[in-house]
């Protein structure tokens, strides 16, 4: 060995990126890491980790990453100061504010990456609820709510769905898991080899996307609508179960409530009427039907940000859904619990239904009428929000680890909004669109920087067996670096307001500031392993708990899920009467791109040598139709706005659909030029019209759009 690899040696962690938590071996040659690969002998991951993981290490040395805390001046530049001025003057104007406006004029939002940050994931709301504003939004609310309101309107079953070890069939909507490794009926890691490892088994595969995806090339039943067509295909589907009598009548008999009117309100959503709509042949939604509900009897059909961005987001989701509850696709008592837990608390699994909540027609409502869902408001509404006048209106936001400019739809809205506020402040190691705008840019840690373990309240969803994780900082920041811990700013902040923080349940001590470890020590107390013993698992090992099995329903459970409420009714009934816009002869579909992960990261050196901007991916018909060479700038206009970035031929896509990758682009008032930052299709949506009614969901996917060559 040389010397200059003498000192050479690895150490272990784990991607904190997305869900699936890939396990990873880090080179480090004199306190630096020099190389990030898969950890072979991790059991979940196996060796797999993808270009983002492996990548992930370029933003600790990245010459564009923050490493003291700024101050905006008058003029828009920034100046250094220190973490202890900048919280003192932060906590200072929110003190005027709050006494001025009241606690729900200072709000929080929650980006991505704080998901999967634990300490910072939880004292964000700990923060705001200390401080008694209910102002709390996250990139949830932009992304798939419609599942938190599927639960709350539909119902929910206490002892899971289906599992993955025993399903026959798995459904795919509108998502692709084998790159965004976020399809909760699904393996995570290493989802190559599971995808392998279920059809070797027999299990069979339907996927339903506009785009002929790499999670579709394995697929036994493939169906290419237009997006924004769920609505229609799944309650065709529905439509078909039911009138040949493929439904599981005993499981319905004793659980469900509303079968008659789902059956009367999809019939007329024939095959015919389907396939002409969303453009796929009526055999082949047949086909998929038989194949889910009378072919197969075990597994199921989950979505992802397809139909939960589309039009009807709510009932796309609510009409997935009812096909795992008329097919019975749920764990029966005396069924195995595949991951009882290791890092929350134990607690019985029953066969049983969870009756509908409707918790935003309850409580506290938004000043714009809209209800809080999970402790969250609408992000959708967060503009207006913020410019609208009154009591509550909100003066002052923190975001931690997002960039809502880029994030939320109508771009031109939300950066006056942000504009208009009197404080924001930002925490994020990178000038992020959102962070140009701020009054304060507080750079956090790193992932390597720092201790954590897999988020506790999803580790049952993400994660199939029972398993544990904890990642040691591995590496320092830079010696010049001022750089804090996420949580301990809203620790700083309540200390210097006089408040004393509840984290998790727990009132914390004031008079020092916790470690992470502390805040971590208190997420796991009530886990079948002590912190002591998580710390020992390293990147991950199984853990050895008992087994766990489904529980017959109690003897006075009387919920039932209600699969055709009033209001799901009267939407599907609105939906046929809707007519495309001819003015408007193409659809734009969002896209996930495996280089990135939604608006983060677009300018470390190895992605953006990859993907150097979002393209506009197009049928190689269609764009010889329209006359558009491969490679050429085209112009893409919707009803609301247009942007120009450059095309690409893509056989994968379906005639008629156009699809570009969502978080890109410059501030609104900037060039646009998509070579230097890409093309924002937040230009394209519009916020205020077709949202949903609940949520405020925006329509994000089946945007009706038009294309033309620019020469």
């Amino acid at each position: 060995m040389n010397s200059e690899s003498s000192n050479a040696h690895d150490v272990s962690s784990f991607c904190r990126i997305c869900a699936g938590l890939c396990a990873l071996r880090l080179t480090l040659q004199d306190g630096r890491i020099v190389s990030v690969r898969g950890d072979k002998a991790n059991p979940l991951t196996q060796g797999y980790a993808c270009i983002k993981g492996l990548t992930a290490h370029e933003a600790q040395y990245s010459p564009e990453r923050i490493l003291h805390p700024l101050k905006r001046r008058p003029d828009g530049t920034f100046e250094r100061i220190s973490l202890e001025q900048a919280l003192d003057e932060i906590a200072a104007r929110l003190q005027q504010l709050i006494e001025r406006d009241g606690p729900n004029a200072v709000a929080g939002f929650r980006g991505t990456m704080s998901y999967s940050n634990s300490a910072a994931n939880f004292m964000l709301p700990c923060f705001l609820r200390t401080l008694g504003s209910r102002s709390f939004f996250s990139t949830m609310t932009v992304d798939q709510s419609a599942k938190w309101i599927t639960f709350e309107r539909l119902g929910g079953w206490a002892g899971g769905r289906d599992a993955y070890e025993t399903a026959e069939v798995l459904m795919f909507v509108g998502t692709n898991p084998l790159v965004s490794l976020s399809t909760f009926n699904f393996v995570l890691q290493h989802p190559v080899k599971a995808i392998h490892d279920f059809k070797t088994r027999g299990g069979k595969v339907i996927v339903i996307d506009p785009r002929s995806t790499e999670t579709a090339r394995h697929a036994d039943i493939f169906l290419q609508p237009y997006p924004g067509e769920d609505v229609t295909l799944l309650a065709s589907m529905l439509h078909v179960i039911l009138s040949q009598g493929w439904h599981d009548a005993e499981f319905c008999a004793r659980w469900v409530h509303g079968l008659e009117p789902l059956r009367a309100a999809v019939a007329p959503f024939t095959p015919e009427y389907a396939a002409q709509r969303a453009g796929v042949a009526s055999d082949d939604i047949i086909a998929a039907a038989r194949m889910f509900a009378h072919e197969c009897r075990r597994g199921s059909a989950a979505s992802g940000t397809g139909p939960d961005m589309a039009a009807h987001s709510n009932l796309s989701e609510h009409l997935l859904e009812c096909l795992n509850v008329v097919c019975g696709r749920y764990a029966r008592a005396g069924d195995r619990v595949p991951n009882p837990g290791v890092l929350g608390p134990s607690y019985p699994r029953r066969a049983q239904v969870i009756p509908p909540q409707r918790s935003w027609e309850r409580g506290s409502k938004s000043r714009l009428g809209y209800g809080v869902i999970f402790g969250e408001m609408m992000s959708a509404v967060l503009a207006e929000e913020i410019t609208t006048p009154g009591p509550d209106r909100i003066r002052a936001l923190f975001v931690d680890a997002g960039n809502p400019v880029n994030a939320i739809p109508d771009q031109h809205k939300i950066t006056a909004a942000l504009k208009d506020l009197e404080l924001l402040v930002t925490i994020d190691p990178f000038m992020t669109n959102t962070a140009r705008l701020s009054h304060y840019i507080l750079p956090p840690r790193l992932m390597f920087e720092r201790s954590d373990l897999p988020p506790r309240d999803y580790e049952t969803i993400v994660i199939m067996k029972p398993y544990a994780a904890y990642a040691r900082p591995v590496v320092e920041p830079p010696a010049e670096a001022e750089v804090a811990d996420d949580w301990l700013i809203f620790w700083q902040l309540a200390k210097r307001l006089g408040k004393t923080v509840v984290f998790d349940g727990v009132t914390l001590d004031m008079s020092q500031p916790p470690t992470t470890d502390d805040l971590l020590r208190i997420l796991t107390r009530h886990g079948r392993l002590s912190f002591d013993e998580l710390q020992a698992c390293g990147s991950g090992k199984l853990i050895d708990v008992p087994q766990q099995f489904v529980e017959p329903a109690e003897s006075q459970a009387q919920g039932r899920f209600d699969v055709m409420p009033d209001d799901v009714r009267a939407e599907l009934a609105s939906v046929r009467a809707k007519q495309a816009a001819p003015e408007f002869p193409h659809r734009l579909a969002v896209r996930r791109l495996r280089e990135v992960q939604n608006t983060m990261y677009h300018k470390l050196k190895s992605v953006h040598r990859r993907m150097p901007f979002n393209s506009a991916y197009m049928h190689p018909l269609d764009m010889a139709e329209l006359g558009i060479a491969p490679g050429e700038d085209v112009r893409i206009e919707s009803p609301h706005g247009a942007i120009v970035t450059r095309s690409e031929a893509d056989e994968s896509m379906r005639r008629g659909v156009v699809s570009i990758a969502h978080g890109w682009g410059p501030l609104p008032d900037e060039p646009a030029d998509y070579r230097v930052s890409g093309a924002s299709t937040n230009v394209l949506i519009s916020s205020d019209s077709d949202r949903d009614a609940i949520n405020a969901m925006p329509i994000m996917t089946g945007v009706p759009i038009r294309v033309m060559a620019v020469r």
